[in-house]
């Protein structure tokens, strides 16, 4: 496939970005701001040899989604806040059984049904909170249509590449804007697939650990057999429940994604060189931000902004480095303040944290931001 331009809606480019991925599998239950990307799977999985259900309930389409990614199959679900909710138990199980999955969350206003139609960002939290248990996840983040189809593949290349769920947080700003963007060719596009088991199906061990933490999976019905379970398991995947074991795989299943945060952290910055003030943001609000920034600097203020690609795992080390520099983090988001508090967090005090929130459904807009700048500048 040759590079081409098109106008994309975000929930699109989500869509054409699993297909160029290699998807093959969606099942989900339609919920706005997200069902065009259901809309999209149904018209362009069988053009492709892909398979589409919709499911019952949001629950039957994370179940659905893992089973398929058993059989072989990358498999994608999609959805909002209330379904993200719904689908929290499923992903802790993919998580104790490390099946790679892409779950996309098209953020609206909470909580419960909210507004449906109306941006929010208030599950950034749940996204790493949401299951229960200790366990990591990674999860990403689109500012714009492009990164929505550029976010999607790296989902699942992360998914594949580290057997386990990944989470694609876009918000109901990005899910809905519309851009003419350029997508590159087939053969400009990096895929990463799951490491299969290259040893006799008898000496197989599904969940036996190569040396970089991450054990090889092989597909349902190819001769390989195992047990799969949310318990506490051996390397056989039947249940077991004697220390250390037990303590031995849950710290595994964080090491094989925190020994490599390195590689899965995505950040963005600019003006950071003699920035006094940072204005920190993700998502559909990004634009406002560097919008507002420019806007500062015209005016000769020293402000540089930073943009969160992955959220999940947090960048603690690089943000803490920044804050050493500079007097003040400004952070817009659309919610009370969850992205703050992890700043907050990883910033030990060595810089000012200032939230700005909005939670009415409506957008922050680049001149409020800017009117932030001037009062601490």
């Amino acid at each position: 496939m040759a590079e081409k331009q098109i106008l994309l809606q975000g929930n699109e480019a989500v869509v054409e970005g699993a297909i160029a991925a290699g998807c093959r599998f969606y099942a989900g239950y339609p919920i706005t701001p997200s069902s065009e990307i259901a809309e999209g799977m149904a018209r362009r999985l069988p053009q492709v040899g892909g398979k589409f259900i919709q499911m019952e309930d949001e629950i039957g389409g994370m179940a659905a989604t893992i089973g398929a990614s058993l059989a072989g199959l990358k498999s994608m679900t999609a959805t909002s806040g209330p379904g993200f909710s719904l689908k929290q138990e499923n992903i802790g199980f993919a998580v104790m059984t490390e099946i790679p999955c892409v779950i996309v969350n098209v953020q609206r206003m909470g909580p419960s049904t909210g507004l449906p139609t109306s941006p929010g960002q208030g599950d950034m939290i749940q996204a790493r909170f949401g299951t229960h248990g200790d366990s990591s996840i990674i999860a990403l983040t689109p500012s714009n249509v492009k990164e929505a189809f550029d976010l999607t593949i790296k989902a699942f290349n992360f998914a594949e590449r580290f057997r386990s769920p990944v989470i694609l947080l876009l918000d109901e700003i990005v899910g809905h804007m519309r851009e003419n963007v350029k997508l590159p060719g087939a053969d400009e596009i990096e895929i990463i697939n799951r490491k299969r088991p290259t040893c006799k199906p008898e000496e197989y061990f599904p969940y036996q650990p190569d040396e970089d933490l991450i054990p090889p999976i092989a597909d349902y019905g190819t001769g390989y057999r195992f047990h799969i379970t949310g318990l506490y398991h051996d390397k056989t995947g039947f249940p077991k429940g004697q220390s250390p074991m037990i303590s031995d795989l849950l710290l595994r299943l964080h090491d094989k994604i925190l020994k490599y945060q390195d590689e899965v952290t995505l950040i963005e910055s600019k003006y950071l060189d003699d920035a006094e003030i940072v204005v920190l943001s993700y998502g559909g609000i990004m634009g406002s931000a560097i919008s507002a920034v420019e806007s500062a600097r015209k005016e000769g203020k020293k402000v540089g902004w930073i943009k969160l690609i992955t959220i999940w795992p947090f960048p603690d080390q690089y943000l803490l480095e920044v804050a050493k520099k500079v007097k003040a983090f400004i952070i817009p988001e659309l919610n009370l303040g969850q992205i703050q508090r992890e700043v907050q967090r990883a910033t030990l005090g060595k810089a000012e944290i200032i939230g700005l929130h909005r939670v009415d459904g409506d957008i922050i807009r680049p001149e409020e931001i800017l009117d932030k700048i001037r009062e601490v500048l």
